[in-house]
């Protein structure tokens, strides 16, 4: 294996890996009802596996072919993260203390699809776009359901979420498998 192809195949393991755990939390954000809760559990169940499978994978191309980490882009990945916590951080006080905590989950929706725009070209993976477009779009939908229906705006973000990203992760398993 080349460094280029352990590289590709370790951050495609790693995209697995962390979509898959991220896909397991929005799926236990909901409070669902039968049969809808079983769906949410079967989807934890698989995002869980996958993150397993991504995690199996990372361990396995740490060897000759991964090649060195960049330190200047793994600072610029922690820089996003710390920013994105921050935010959806001081976004979800805010809300609480407005009364709104019904629409945490859709403000992290938010900033999470937000994130995806300034990782793709870090990356190097253009399809974290479109996968933050989708997000966001989950989180739109989710604050009108909210708004505007008795639907609780974190079933719809949980939901929309954790499939979005279990989809992105099962893909990246796909790829790091294949690679």
């Amino acid at each position: 294996m080349s460094v280029a192809e352990g590289r590709l195949r370790r951050q495609d393991g790693l995209g697995a890996l962390y979509l898959g755990i991220f896909a397991t939390v929005w799926f236990s954000v909901p409070a669902a009802e039968q049969p809808l809760r079983g769906a949410l559990l079967a989807g934890s169940v698989a995002a869980l596996l996958t993150a397993v499978g991504g995690g199996i994978l990372t361990a396995r191309s740490r060897g000759a072919g991964a090649g060195p980490g960049d330190r200047a882009a793994g600072r610029r990945y922690l820089l996003i993260v710390v920013a994105e916590f921050a935010l959806a951080g001081l976004g979800a006080l805010a809300l609480a203390a407005a009364g709104w905590s019904q629409f945490i989950p859709v403000l992290v929706c938010a900033v999470v699809g937000l994130h995806f725009f300034p990782l793709a070209p870090l990356l190097g993976d253009p399809l974290l776009r479109p996968l933050g477009v989708a997000i966001c779009a989950v989180a739109l939908a989710g604050l009108v359901t909210g708004l505007a229906t008795g639907v609780p705006a974190g079933l719809v973000v949980g939901t929309g979420a954790g499939v979005l990203l279990l989809g992105y992760a099962l893909r990246a398993l796909a790829r790091a498998v294949r690679g």
